[in-house]
């Protein structure tokens, strides 16, 4: 049997980036041969085996013939008789149909490392058609690997296209779009993700909420961009800024940093913040009044279809009832402040103040020409939090208070905490 190292690994290496996983193809050999070597099967709808010292996957060289609709209605057939060549061309992009032979020999039957040197997504055959979560891997790829250069071949975004006019994105379970947008949103460049779903139609399908927003007027005073689709694509580019240089040293950075959980979450709460936007009746445009609490219930509809995780769904029906409110932070009564900070469950999870800053932060910067102003409001509300927390329940407790009275005295002296703040703070 022949074995080669494909896809992913060898892709990235040609483009000199760090390899992270490692998938291997075997030809000529059949199942119990694995297994009588010590591999592992793992494999539910086809063969794939785990090394006994490395485990790493190992798959058989397979071939697919299209079943049913859907990404799963695909017949597998492996065998001795199956070539590389043959392998490979069921696979998506021709830069991820390369082979590495033992020896480093180059396997490239399709062209991927001329699309590499090109900067070129491009389909490997018009199989590509018959697997509809090809859509939204190739998105993926190009948030993954825009900032490089690279572009969707015409091409193949036609075929995409083709695709989501087709009804077969409407095959996709929940699950499965949520893990591509998920691994989209942590890659450098998550808003062309968006981007390529909506140019070649499929965005529509799968998040209209968001392609609604697309040609929505705002008033120019507070956004130049004036188009709200445009305005949320600038604020994950926003966004992925202040995330790249989050827990820096610098001094004038206040932003923690984020763990992968938490990214997606502020990412995706930026895409659902202004989504009530969509519903605006057209005599009221370009102003938007009461857009926070539609925008709320949308992103809570989305959340629920996509089955996005629970920090997810928190952090994103937080970020669209409440960024304004954190817009105008140095206009809110102390008594509002602290109602912000009982919404965001401060005092238990102190933690969601800083997710929440920074999402309104990127928000406020997501405007052209206005990306790199400074958010004073997120220092100001960050100096309220900690004033308010200052006032601790066992100081009251040793002055007696106990029961309701001790929880009415306690918001009572936290609130004339934030009082003081406001009164003393000088705003830059």
């Amino acid at each position: 049997m022949n074995v080669y190292l494909v896809g992913g690994a060898v892709r990235d290496k040609l483009l000199n980036l760090p390899v992270k996983d490692r998938d291997w193809v075997v030809v000529g050999a059949t199942p119990d041969e694995l297994l009588q070597q010590g591999y592992q099967a793992v494999g539910k709808d086809f063969p794939v085996f785990l090394h006994p010292q490395t485990h790493e996957e190992y798959a058989l060289a397979r071939t697919e013939r299209k079943t049913k609709a859907g990404y799963t209605g695909f017949e597998c057939h492996f065998g001795q008789d199956v070539t590389l060549e043959q392998d490979l061309s069921r696979r998506d992009l021709t830069i991820n149909a390369m082979a590495e032979a033992g020896d480093g020999t180059l396997v490239d039957p399709y062209g991927g490392r001329q699309d590499l040197e090109k900067r070129t997504l491009r389909h490997v055959s018009q199989a590509f058609v018959e697997d509809p979560l090809r859509v939204l891997r190739v998105a993926r790829f190009l948030a993954r690997y825009h900032h490089l250069g690279f572009t969707v071949a015409a091409e193949t975004q036609s075929l995409m296209h083709t695709i989501a006019v087709s009804g077969e994105l409407q095959h996709l379970t929940p699950e499965r779009i949520w893990v591509e947008t998920e691994k989209a949103l942590l890659e450098p460049s998550p808003w062309r993700y968006f981007e390529v779903l909506r140019e070649c139609g499929a965005l529509a399908e799968i998040f209209p909420e968001l392609d609604a927003l697309f040609g929505v007027p705002q008033p120019e005073q507070h956004h130049p961009e004036i188009d709200t689709g445009l305005h949320v694509m600038m604020t994950l580019q926003s966004a992925t800024g202040l995330l790249s240089h989050s827990g820096s040293t610098s001094e004038t950075d206040c932003t923690p940093a984020f763990n992968a959980e938490q990214r997606v979450a502020i990412l995706f709460s930026l895409l659902c913040h202004d989504l009530g936007k969509g519903l605006t009746a057209p005599d009221q445009l370009p102003s938007h009044p009461g857009h926070e609490d539609i925008s709320e219930h949308l992103s809570k509809k989305v959340c629920a279809r996509w089955r996005a995780p629970n920090p997810v769904k928190r952090l994103s029906s937080l970020v669209a009832r409440y960024h304004t409110h954190s817009h105008r932070a140095f206009e809110l009564k102390p008594s509002t402040v602290m109602r912000l900070l009982e919404a965001l469950d401060y005092f238990r999870r102190p933690e969601t103040l800083s997710l929440f800053l920074t999402a309104c932060e990127a928000d406020a910067k997501g405007r052209t020409g206005l990306q790199d102003r400074h958010y004073h409001q997120a220092d100001y509300l960050r100096d309220c939090a900690q004033a308010a927390s200052n006032v601790q329940a066992q100081a009251l407790v040793n002055l007696g208070f106990k029961g309701e009275t001790l929880g009415i005295e306690l918001r009572k002296r936290r609130i004339d905490a934030i009082r003081d703040m406001k009164h003393s703070y000088v705003r830059p």
